[in-house]
């Protein structure tokens, strides 16, 4: 059974940095990729960045392009989103999911959202002044 957990949202003054991460559990998790998911109030949750099951592939949405990292530690079962540069539009409820098939649904090029599921409970981040 896939269980995923996140950590590390807080809260951060506009320009800071956060890394968030997810650990896994009961799967096997180098077999899957992962994606990073944000939820704003009032707004539809939205794929942030995903990582291929090798590593190998990662994909970011263009308003986080040069500010966030994705990384993964498959041996601790654990993947990492470093935020930089936060923005107060980053603030939401972030969550991860995975996908099972390898490599199949994280490229350079595409993030197959409908493709996760198994999220787990969130982490909040705020990002103000």
């Amino acid at each position: 059974q896939v269980q995923l957990v996140e950590s590390g949202g807080g809260w951060v003054q506009p320009g800071g940095s956060l890394r968030l991460s997810c650990a896994g559990s009961g799967f096997s998790f180098d077999d899957y990729s992962i994606g990073w998911f944000r939820q704003a109030p009032g707004k539809e949750r939205e794929g942030v960045s995903c990582i291929s099951s090798s590593g190998s592939s990662t994909f970011y949405r263009d308003s986080v392009k040069g500010r966030f990292t994705i990384a993964r530690d498959n041996a601790k079962k654990t993947v990492y989103l470093q935020m930089n540069a936060l923005k107060p539009e980053d603030t939401a409820v972030y969550s991860c999911a995975a996908a099972p098939a390898g490599d199949l649904y994280c490229s350079g090029t595409q993030f197959y959202i409908g493709k996760y599921g198994d999220f787990g409970q969130g982490t909040q981040v705020t990002v103000s002044s």
